[in-house]
């Protein structure tokens, strides 16, 4: 690992420990030449996974798309960031997971929304109505009533 002090390219490693997220492994680093320390972090290199829109059109997989769209459904909600990277994170690895080099957004949605159903029902219905394109107030009114059945069969 090349020193980011002096350029050298020998250094040797004083400590290694797992991240908290347990995604990376953190090192520090002492460099050989001019013997000043410096943190390394070694993550497990993913192939890219391409996204299948509606449209048929292919983008790159972005956990970034799904935390923004997760943050405006949220908005004056009492969800907190940790709950939403903690959603963003359980997809990802759900995508990562199925070891494929393609996804629908499909899925990635209906996973998303699954998440969030749990977490908020309010936050859930705003995702939802933007994800699933409601087109009037009875495709709106459809999906609280499955909302409500569903709670409805979880009360009993």
């Amino acid at each position: 690992m090349r020193c980011q002090y002096c350029g050298y390219l020998d250094s040797r490693v004083i400590d290694s420990r797992p991240t908290e997220e347990g995604t990376s492994i953190r090192r520090r680093r002492e460099c050989l030449r001019c013997g000043r320390r410096f943190t390394t972090y070694e993550k497990i290199e993913t192939s890219p996974v391409m996204v299948v829109k509606k449209d048929l059109r292919r983008e790159p997989f972005s956990p970034e798309k799904i935390k923004s769209g997760l943050m405006h459904a949220c908005q004056k909600r009492p969800v907190s960031v940790k709950d939403i990277d903690a959603i963003v994170e359980k997809v990802e690895k759900m995508v990562h997971s199925l070891g494929e080099d393609e996804i629908s957004s499909r899925q990635i949605g209906e996973a998303v929304m699954e998440e969030l159903k749990r977490l908020d029902e309010v936050a859930y219905v705003r995702f939802a109505s933007v994800y699933r394109q409601f087109t009037d107030v009875s495709s709106f009114m459809d999906e609280l009533n499955k909302l409500l059945t569903e709670g409805k069969k979880g009360d009993e």
